[in-house]
């Protein structure tokens, strides 16, 4: 169930490649997207802004987790590329060992901090109590969020990008199903729609790890699950950190964007809230095709052919442009009716609608650094990914607070803010990248 990726056409092994990936991050995002719809359907105005502001403190949670999974993944293309069995194993049981007690303490952090850090936001009094319910019970089920993004890195790693995907659609349905039981049949509020959330996860991650122990032999470690490896800890923790980092600093810019949403007051929460769900599910295969770029030029550097590494940088390249075309045109278009599936306020539906509007008109930006980025991890330069991501955040973070603070700006801020931030990020990213192209990296 394995595939190795150092040889055949690659256009066409990164569009089979990417396409599950991309397939999987959308039921993925289905769980929060859900939650906002049925709770903003079931409950109301205040828990759909609860759920949105809780978003992004989530979302660096599980994104910091993933990141280290991601991290460790490009080490395990390496290694698999370069058919070296005993460095792959050892490399995925410290991983496993590793990540399991750090997702544990870092769950309980999270919980511990969920208050505090709802305030720094400025999250409104009315609003703070919900949102806390509902962060509490999510951050419990961290560690169910740990191992099934570990495992599914994993097989991605290995060039399967499609089993980890069944799961997660199964998931996926089981949390809606849910979250209509939990919210609108119990009237559990917005605590029930995060326990649906943990539950689904748990079981994502359990059928992920009964496949693999039926389906997948090189990943059947035995009593090697045990081996801890310290030198290896070292450079999975250096690579892990830096992508974790990176992850992490989009979050934290989107968390600093949600603070100055939540000044503008309960309507402007709601709309933002809906409207980054949406500009969420845009975005996301852009960073999938990304990282099927990562996997492939990680797996043939590791067998040492750059040839290929370079022309899988340029195809992964031309999907992007193709794709971020494609979903403009859909965004700008299907702004209102988009919305509707969310909020009945036509208040809150027209923010929303003039956010996805101009934010849409943007997209070949984040197309065109996505792909930069799947390059350079791919050639395992990810300080420089993450350097491009806190000038993306930084420039983007200070960009809202002036238009917002100082030129009063309305909602239409914030997409003008999120593209200073591309644009910084590929000033800083092009001359690297020509750089490294004429030193034969690329």
């Amino acid at each position: 169930m394995t595939h190795n990726m150092t040889s055949g056409p690659i256009t066409p092994l990164l569009v089979r490649f990417t396409i599950p990936l991309v397939l999987g991050n959308l039921f993925q995002l289905t769980y929060n997207a859900a939650d906002s719809v049925i709770v903003g359907r079931f409950v109301g105005e205040d828990a759909l802004a609860a759920v949105g502001t809780s978003n992004p403190l989530m979302t660096l949670a599980i994104l910091f987790i993933n990141g280290m999974c991601l991290g460790a993944g490009i080490l395990v293309s390496n290694a698999f590329g370069a058919q070296d069995t005993d460095r792959l194993e050892k490399q995925v049981s410290t991983t496993a060992i590793a990540g399991g007690a750090f997702s544990l303490a870092f769950s309980l952090l999270c919980i511990l901090l969920a208050t505090p850090l709802l305030r720094l936001m400025q999250v409104p009094d009315e609003v703070l109590p919900i949102a806390v319910a509902y962060l509490q019970v999510v951050f419990a089920g961290l560690i169910f969020t740990f191992f099934y993004n570990f495992l599914a890195a994993t097989l991605r790693a290995l060039g399967d990008s499609k089993s980890a995907l069944y799961f997660l659609m199964l998931s996926a349905l089981l949390n809606v199903f849910g979250d209509l039981l939990c919210v609108a049949v119990l009237d559990w509020g917005v605590r029930g729609a995060a326990l649906s959330t943990v539950l689904s996860e748990a079981l994502c991650c359990l059928c992920c790890a009964v496949y693999i122990r039926r389906r997948v032999p090189v990943l059947c470690l035995g009593r090697k699950w045990l081996v801890f490896e310290p030198s290896m800890l070292r450079q999975t923790v250096r690579y892990g950190w830096t992508s974790a980092m990176q992850q992490a600093t989009v979050q934290l810019g989107k968390i600093t964007i949600q603070a100055v949403v939540n000044t503008m007051g309960v309507s402007a929460m709601a709309a933002f809230t809906a409207a980054s769900r949406v500009d969420d599910f845009a975005y996301t295969p852009q960073q999938n095709i990304g990282h099927a770029m990562t996997t492939l030029m990680a797996q043939n550097r590791g067998a040492g052919q750059r040839d290929r590494v370079r022309q899988g940088f340029f195809a992964g390249m031309r999907i992007e442009a193709v794709y971020g075309l494609l979903i403009m045109a859909v965004c700008f278009l299907g702004a209102e009716p988009i919305m509707r599936l969310f909020v009945d306020e036509p208040e809150v539906i027209g923010l929303g609608v003039r956010f996805l509007r101009l934010v849409s008109l943007f997209y070949l930006l984040p197309s065109a650094t996505n792909g930069i980025q799947g390059g350079f991890r791919g050639v395992e330069r990810l300080q420089v990914t993450l350097n491009s991501s806190l000038l993306n955040m930084g420039g983007r973070v200070a960009a809202a607070a002036l238009f917002v603070f100082v030129f009063h700006m309305d909602i239409e801020a914030l997409p003008w803010s999120y593209a200073v931030g591309w644009v910084c990020m590929l000033i800083y990213e092009l001359p690297l990248l020509a750089r490294l192209m004429k030193d034969g990296e690329f």
